[in-house]
């Protein structure tokens, strides 16, 4: 039984974070691999997660490793494979699945922000038993100006905010679309573009010390999140 996943980097500027560590915790091996060298089919894989960056799931022609990643996923979909895609990673699921996906929506957001998990997610294997939920928000940490803005036909919807309402979705069984990053730590904040904040009005040293006020349950609820999504991949694989 294999517990390989493939983690596919989409920007140099991402990284996989906690995913570094929690995956390896919870029994699996990521296997690290931009998208530049994206494997033709998902044989030996035992899961799959799309991590971030900052262009839409279509910008093909800056980004042509993106149509591989689009099939890929359609793969996974088809085969029941687990996959966990995180803010682009997510649209990109959207994006496959009928979804619509919106380049600059208004919908941004930057750093630590409360989400709700909608009665919807009671019986989910990811959402269903997080720390904290339902009597409090989902914390997480957010740095998007693109959106889904429409859910896909079969989606179910998860995970909703005031700011942006579709935060996380589930499409068949095993396929988990989120908006938000549990593999971001809210210590990375301090490291985002200071000149690109302060062009949006954003100041970066009041974002990030906000960001570590939730900072205790943003760690215990992402944990308790790639622990399920493992869980899942773990079953699925036998």
């Amino acid at each position: 039984m294999t517990t390989r996943v493939l983690v596919v980097l989409n920007s140099p500027t991402s990284s996989m974070g906690r995913l570094e560590q929690l995956l390896p915790e919870a029994g699996l091996d990521p296997y690290l691999t931009p998208g530049s060298e994206l494997p033709e089919n998902l044989d030996g894989f035992a899961g799959m997660v799309l991590l971030g960056g900052g262009f839409m799931p279509d910008d093909d022609v800056d980004h042509p490793f993106l149509a591989r990643e689009r099939r890929l996923t359609t793969e996974a979909l088809a085969s029941g494979l687990p996959l966990l895609g995180l803010c682009l990673g997510g649209q990109l699921l959207a994006h496959v699945t009928g979804g619509v996906v919106t380049a600059r929506s208004g919908e941004t957001e930057r750093g630590m922000c409360p989400l709700t998990v909608l009665p919807a997610a009671a019986g989910d294997p990811v959402f269903g038993d997080l720390p904290g939920v339902p009597d409090g928000p989902l914390w997480m940490i957010e740095n998007h100006e693109d959106s889904v803005t429409t859910l896909p036909p079969s989606a179910t919807l998860l995970v909703s905010s005031g700011e942006c309402p579709i935060q996380a979705f589930r499409v068949g069984e095993a396929a988990w679309g989120l908006q938000f990053h549990p593999e971001a730590r809210p210590e990375r904040v301090a490291t985002w573009d200071e000149a690109a904040l302060s062009e949006q009005g954003i100041d970066r040293a009041a974002l990030a010390e906000a960001a570590l006020v939730h900072a205790a349950e943003n760690e215990a609820q992402s944990r308790a999140l790639v622990r399920a999504w493992s869980d899942v991949v773990h079953k699925s694989a036998k």
